[in-house]
């Protein structure tokens, strides 16, 4: 006799990463092709030396780092395995009953259903907008009784569209206070908006308000998973109460400290990954492309039923990308010449004949 497995997870899809394939470029995962400053690589390499012993499971120092950094208290601030960990504890910690709803965008980050799952609770999607953003006021609208957390991913993954401090400030103002709402800012250091949003700042005068930021995109430590939450003390109080013990490693926590002691230095490269998403855009809106504004370090091309199979066309071409279902495929800004491999497969005649014609 086997084990008892609970049945419903076979409806459950399996989180799903960006294909990866010896010899081709990819641009599927939107990590950085930046490796880790030489100091934070020095950090990493002490760590490693201690790794017989257990981490700090309250992750002290880097909270403290944090907090500082944010102008919070430590109170303010978890830690964890990457912040797609703490949107499972999240939800953990809102919803309790199978009526109870986590409700989101649709298409965004694809681990918000999971997790919702996961945890026994409800899914509740509202369609993006005509231009591939968060429709807010549906989003609004779509507040029930039963809605215990609310997902915003600003900027949206995967489509790089986001809001400005006005729309978001409104939107939050039209959630009752005892709905949790999560701005996801995963992309934040991306942004270049004029009426940028800092969910941080928005979050100190509401409880409700939660912010998640991350170590793996723009500090480059997709491989260490760290991430962080800054909220309300009584929330980051029940998230430590569901945090897995010791999930932040001692070298992933080292490598997050020195990464923020390097921060100016490490955040400077994100103009050169700007740069770089602009001009991908830019040479393929000229090529025909519908290419929404990207505020991540990636864009999205809106290929429809399309989409699967120019993913495979690109791969042939060398390049690894991320076809989403039938809605539309994700590209990394890489490094230049990654993305001009990429740029000629894409902006060749025979490639927009088949796709665009």
């Amino acid at each position: 006799m086997s084990a008892h497995i609970r049945p419903d997870l076979d409806a459950i899809p399996a989180y799903v990463a960006g294909r990866t394939q010896a010899g081709v470029v990819k641009l599927a995962s939107n990590e950085t092709t930046f490796p880790p400053l030489p100091s934070v690589a020095k950090a990493i390499a002490e760590a490693a030396e201690l790794v017989n012993r257990y981490p700090d499971n309250a992750a002290v120092e880097l909270r403290t780092a944090i907090a500082e950094f944010h102008g919070v208290e430590v109170e303010n601030v978890a830690a964890g395995c990457g912040s797609v960990a703490i949107c499972q504890e999240l939800v953990q910690i809102t919803c309790l009953a199978p009526t109870d709803e986590v409700l989101f965008a649709w298409r965004s980050f694809e681990a918000y259903p999971i997790v919702t799952r996961v945890a026994g609770a409800k899914a509740v999607t509202v369609p993006l907008d005509g231009e591939y953003a968060h429709d807010l006021d549906a989003l609004a609208a779509a507040v029930t009784p039963n809605t215990r957390v609310v997902f915003v991913c600003n900027p949206n993954n995967p489509t790089g569209t986001a809001h400005g401090r006005a729309a978001i400030e409104r939107f939050l103002d039209s959630v009752p206070t005892d709905v949790l709402v999560v701005l996801d800012e995963a992309y934040f250091e991306y942004m270049r908006l004029e009426d940028q949003p800092n969910g941080v700042e928005l979050g100190r005068t509401r409880p409700n308000v939660l912010v998640l930021r991350t170590f793996s995109k723009a500090y480059g430590l997709a491989g260490l998973r760290v991430g962080y939450a800054v909220g309300d003390p009584a929330v980051i109080t029940a998230l430590m109460k569901v945090h897995i013990p010791f999930s932040v490693n001692r070298v992933a926590q080292a490598a997050a400290i020195a990464s923020l002691e390097a921060r100016h230095e490490l955040l400077e490269r994100t103009d050169a990954v700007v740069a770089e998403r602009d001009r991908m855009r830019a040479a393929l809106l000229e090529a025909g492309y519908r290419v929404p504004p990207s505020e991540t370090n990636f864009i999205w091309l809106p290929l429809g039923d399309r989409s699967g199979e120019y993913g495979e066309a690109s791969a042939e071409a060398g390049v690894l990308v991320r076809p989403y279902g039938a809605d539309g495929v994700r590209i990394t800004a890489g490094a230049p010449h990654e993305n001009d491999l990429f740029l000629r497969f894409a902006t060749d005649p025979a490639t927009v004949a088949r796709f665009l014609g």
